[in-house]
């Protein structure tokens, strides 16, 4: 068995990385080792990884793509020096260019709300009402709202339990809205008559199976065009949507860090950029002083 193997199944143990985050690691150390070409890894110094990280750059690659790179790279060595006899982490100290910061979009509260607002009792309309009032509700991943079970649900407080990256469980809020719209959708599932193929599973496709996160793209794209909604809707915008109307009423950075599942407080500040970007405008349209003549 290979490092890579080794450094693979050490992370599928100890650390309970989803299949697709193994991938993305194996697919970036493949890249270094493409990079290596007639040396070995245990020769490769700071000064090659530099050369590295400007070809890299030099093809195009973004600043976030080079920065996953280091860091799948930099986890990799520290294996291997723990485990694999190595004696330096040739990544140690470096970084990947700087980019200008890219803001994630948000719908605006009316959009959300037009969005979510679906009428009708058939199958697809109560199942689909109830994910999307739960997307924005509590701000889940798509990963996290498809594998959800119905014992996750806590009506009684009103909470979900999910378990997000790293394998790390978390329970958040769902609202009154996103309550009622599943209750109503779990109501029609007993008078349904399909073969429930995973009858745990609490959003399911008409032949009993658990939904895919690709059906669930294609339904929230489907709904957003019924709805009028011009914006490119994908499911990952509500949970923007979600993260960026909680900061905005109130304030608090940490709650929202704890809601979405951040391991580190950085990757939620992006959110008070877009705030920033909400008040700037109310700002530019109230103060007299902002005007233009």
């Amino acid at each position: 068995m290979s490092n890579l193997d080794d450094y693979l199944q050490h992370l599928t143990f100890e650390r309970g990385l989803s299949v697709l985050t193994l991938k993305n690691y194996a697919r970036d150390i493949h890249l270094l080792e493409s990079m290596v070409e007639n040396t070995t890894l245990d020769t490769v110094n700071n000064k090659q990884v530099r050369r590295f990280i400007a070809i890299l750059h030099g093809r195009g690659l973004s600043s976030k793509t080079i920065a996953r790179a280091l860091s799948a790279w930099r986890g990799f060595y520290d294996y291997l020096v723990h485990h694999k006899g190595y004696t330096q982490n040739p990544i140690m100290g470096l970084r990947a260019p700087k980019s200008a910061i890219t803001l994630p979009q948000a719908l605006s509260t009316d959009q959300a709300a037009k969005l979510v607002d679906i009428k009708g009792d058939s199958f697809l309309e109560r199942r689909d009402h109830a994910i999307l009032e739960l997307f924005y509700s509590s701000g889940l991943r798509l990963t996290e709202l498809v594998n959800l079970d119905i014992n996750m649900l806590d009506f009684s407080d009103g909470t979900v339990t999910v378990t997000g990256k790293g394998n790390k469980t978390r329970i958040i809020p769902m609202g009154k809205h996103a309550m009622n719209a599943i209750k109503m959708w779990l109501e029609y599932r007993t008078l349904i008559k399909i073969a429930f193929k995973n009858p745990n599973a609490l959003f399911i496709t008409q032949q009993g199976k658990r939904i895919t996160p690709r059906a669930v793209q294609y339904r929230i794209k489907q709904w957003s065009i019924i709805q009028g909604i011009s914006t490119s809707m994908h499911p990952h915008l509500l949970r923007h949507s979600f993260a960026t109307h909680v900061l905005q009423s109130s304030q608090d950075l940490r709650a929202v860090q704890e809601m979405l599942g951040h391991a580190n407080i950085s990757t939620t500040q992006i959110y008070t950029h877009l705030d920033f970007q909400h008040l700037a405008t109310i700002y530019d349209k109230a103060h007299p002083r902002a005007k233009k003549k």
